[in-house]
C-alpha cells in the first residue's frame, strides 16, 4: 500500500516540492494538423528519493476547463496503461479504424470523450505501467503549479482493478481535507466503471451470472450451487461433483469473452501476433456453430484492436513527441501482467459506506454484456451494492457514450 499513498500525495498535491517536468503537446504523429484540445505530459516523482517516476497526461476540459469539474483517472488491470483508457475508453483521441493500417496507425477525434465536460489526469501507475519507471529524478507539485483548477469540483474516476484503488484514494483525500492538509481540494466525489468490489464475491458470481443470462442451463446451475454449497471459489478437492460440474460450467463459457459474452474468446495478443499484418485465425477459441456471424468479414475479435496500441505507442517518433525519457523502458505495453501483487485488502466496501456517509456523490457503471469480471455487471452485486450502501447502480450503459453523458449529469450539478 505504500505505494499508493505516495502516489496519491503526488499526483493531488500532497507533497511541497516544485521541482517539475511537464511539456504542453500540440502534435502527435498519426493526428493530421494540431491537437483540437490541450494536451500536457509529464512525471510526477514517488518516495523520498523520488526514484519512481510517474508518467501522466493531463487534458483540459473542452468546455470550459476553469468551470468543469478535476478528474483522476485510475487505470485498472491491475498494472494497465492509462494509455489505454485514453484511446480506448474516455480520452479524446481513438484509432482510426474506418482506414486500418496495422504497421502505421492514424488517430482520429474520439465524439464521445469525457473530456468534453471534465478536465482529466491520467496516470500510469503503479511504476511499470505504461511509460511509468523506477529512477531518481525530480518529482513535482501538480496543483501548486496549475493553481487555476484548485478550486475546482474534484472527481477521482477509474474502472476495473481500480475499483480497488479508487474509494481507498477519495477516502485518502477526503481526510487529508479533514486534517487540514495544503492545499485544500474541492473534493465532491467519485466515479467507477466495472469495478473490483470484493475479490470473493465478484468471482463467486460468475456461476449465477451466466445462468441468469442463460448460458448454463437451470439444471446445470442448481446441481453446481448444490454440490459446491453456493461457494464456487473455495472447492474441496474431494469433492467430485462440485469439480464436475463446475468443469461443465467452464466448458459452457470458455469460447466466451469474458468481456463481452456477445464475442468469441480471444487471446490477449500484441504485433508479434501477427503475419505480415494480418491476425492468424488460430488465436481464436472460437465455435463458428455456436458464435455465427456472417456479417464479420473472416474472423474478429475485438483485443485485436489493441495491436494498433503497441505498435503507436512503441513508435520512436510518438515517444519522442511525448517526450519520455530515453531508455527508461524497454518496451511500452498496454497491460503489464508480470508485476506483483499483494492484497492486503480484499474487499472496499466499507470505503463505501464511509464516503457516502460522508455525503460524496458517487456513479457507478457498467457495460452491458461483461461477464463476471467485474463486480458492477452482475445483478448479484448490484443487488449487494444496494442493500450494502443503500445506492442504485446504473445497470444499462448501453454505448460508451453513455456513461459519458451519465458523468456529465453528474457534474452538471457542481
Amino acid at each position: 500500500m505504500k505505494w499508493l499513498l505516495a502516489f496519491l500525495g503526488l499526483a493531488l498535491c500532497l507533497l511541497s516540492r516544485s521541482t517539475f517536468s511537464q511539456t504542453v503537446i500540440k502534435t502527435l504523429p498519426g493526428f493530421p494538423g494540431e491537437l483540437p484540445f490541450y494536451l500536457e505530459i509529464g512525471y510526477v516523482g514517488v518516495g523520498e528519493l523520488e526514484d519512481v517516476q510517474m508518467f501522466y497526461y493531463f487534458i483540459k476540459s473542452e468546455r470550459s476547463p476553469k468551470d468543469d469539474p478535476l478528474v483522476l483517472w485510475i487505470t485498472g488491470g491491475p498494472g494497465c496503461s492509462t494509455l489505454s483508457a485514453i484511446l480506448y475508453e474516455i480520452g479524446p483521441l481513438t484509432f482510426n479504424y474506418e482506414n486500418l493500417s496495422p504497421s502505421r496507425p492514424t488517430l482520429k477525434v474520439h465524439e464521445y470523450s469525457w473530456t468534453k465536460v471534465a478536465n482529466i489526469i491520467f496516470v500510469d501507475e503503479p511504476v511499470g505501467t505504461g511509460f511509468s519507471y523506477a529512477n531518481n529524478w525530480e518529482s513535482y507539485n501538480w496543483l501548486t503549479l496549475h493553481p487555476e483548477f484548485l478550486s475546482n469540483p474534484l472527481y477521482i474516476g477509474g474502472d476495473s482493478n481500480g475499483g480497488f484503488i479508487n474509494p481507498m484514494v477519495t477516502l485518502k483525500v477526503a481526510e487529508g481535507n479533514k486534517a487540514g492538509l495544503r492545499p485544500i481540494m474541492n473534493l465532491k466525489g467519485y466515479l467507477l466503471g466495472n469495478p473490483v468490489t470484493n475479490l470473493q464475491s465478484d468471482k463467486n458470481s460468475r456461476v449465477r451470472f451466466a445462468y441468469l443470462k442463460a448460458l448454463i442451463s437451470k439444471e446445470l446451475y442448481e446441481s453446481t450451487d448444490e454440490n459446491c454449497n453456493g461457494d464456487f471459489i473455495n472447492v474441496n478437492e474431494s469433492n467430485d461433483a462440485c469439480i464436475d460440474d463446475l468443469k461443465a460450467v467452464t466448458m459452457c463459457l470458455e469460447k466466451l469473452d469474458i468481456a463481452n459474452i456477445l464475442e468469441p474468446n480471444c487471446l490477449y495478443s500484441t504485433p508479434e501476433s501477427t503475419v505480415d499484418g494480418t491476425w492468424d485465425p488460430s488465436l481464436v477459441n472460437r465455435d463458428p456453430t455456436l458464435l455465427p456471424s456472417p456479417e464479420l468479414p473472416g474472423i474478429w475479435c475485438r483485443v485485436y484492436n489493441y495491436m494498433l496500441s503497441y505498435t503507436w505507442a512503441n513508435d520512436r517518433a510518438v515517444q519522442e513527441a511525448l517526450h519520455v525519457r530515453p531508455g527508461t523502458i524497454m518496451k511500452w505495453v498496454r497491460c503489464n501482467e508480470s508485476l506483483s501483487y499483494k492484497y492486503n485488502v480484499r474487499e472496499v466496501i466499507d470505503y463505501h459506506k464511509e464516503l457516502l456517509k460522508r455525503g460524496y456523490r458517487a456513479l457507478i457503471y457498467r457495460l452491458a454484456g461483461v461477464v463476471c469480471r467485474w463486480p458492477s455487471c452482475r445483478i448479484h452485486h448490484v443487488i449487494f451494492f444496494r442493500r450494502s450502501l443503500s445506492y442504485i447502480c446504473n445497470r444499462q450503459g448501453r454505448r460508451t457514450h453513455s456513461s459519458r453523458v451519465q458523468a456529465q449529469r453528474m457534474f452538471r450539478h457542481d
